[in-house]
């Protein structure tokens, strides 16, 4: 892995709180002209520093403001079952993030929802019909304090 400097740190800051700046904005922030900012974000880019782009949606705006985060045992421990839950999973809208845990539970899904009524539909209807999951716990959120995609540079 390549050593990054202050200049490719600062990059991907701002570029982690605001993907939109152009290439001329960015180089004002920095200090540079365009044509080497260039250069350091598309070097960024394909060393796999920024996997990608996207646009953070309001989920409330969408009627999907009812955030649960649903605790998975798996029935059995073995690749076969393993395999299936994710396959099935990643088909399920609903599951924003998915993470393969340890401790208690085997995975942790975070869910968006409607509200209780649509949970409810999803765990009976979608969850309900993924074979390898033996038992799911739901927390349900009240309030979202922190949220963020930036990780500590």
């Amino acid at each position: 892995m390549e050593a990054l400097d202050e200049t490719d740190l600062l990059l991907l800051k701002i570029l982690a709180n605001n993907s939109s700046f152009t290439t001329k904005e960015l180089a004002a922030q920095v200090n540079l002209s365009p044509s080497p900012v260039f250069e350091r974000v598309k070097r960024l880019e394909n060393n796999g520093y920024i996997k990608k782009y996207i646009a953070v949606l309001d989920a409330e705006k969408f009627h999907q403001g009812f955030i649960v985060f649903c605790n998975i045992k798996l029935k059995q421990h073995d690749r076969t079952i393993g395999h299936h839950f994710v396959k099935d999973i990643l088909s399920i809208d609903e599951v924003v993030e998915c993470y393969n845990v340890s401790g208690e539970y085997d995975f942790i899904l975070k869910v968006y929802a409607k509200d209780m009524k649509h949970y409810q539909d999803f765990v009976f209807n979608k969850l309900g019909s993924v074979e390898s999951i033996g038992s799911t716990h739901s927390t349900f959120v009240m309030a979202e304090i922190k949220h963020s995609n930036n990780i500590s540079l």
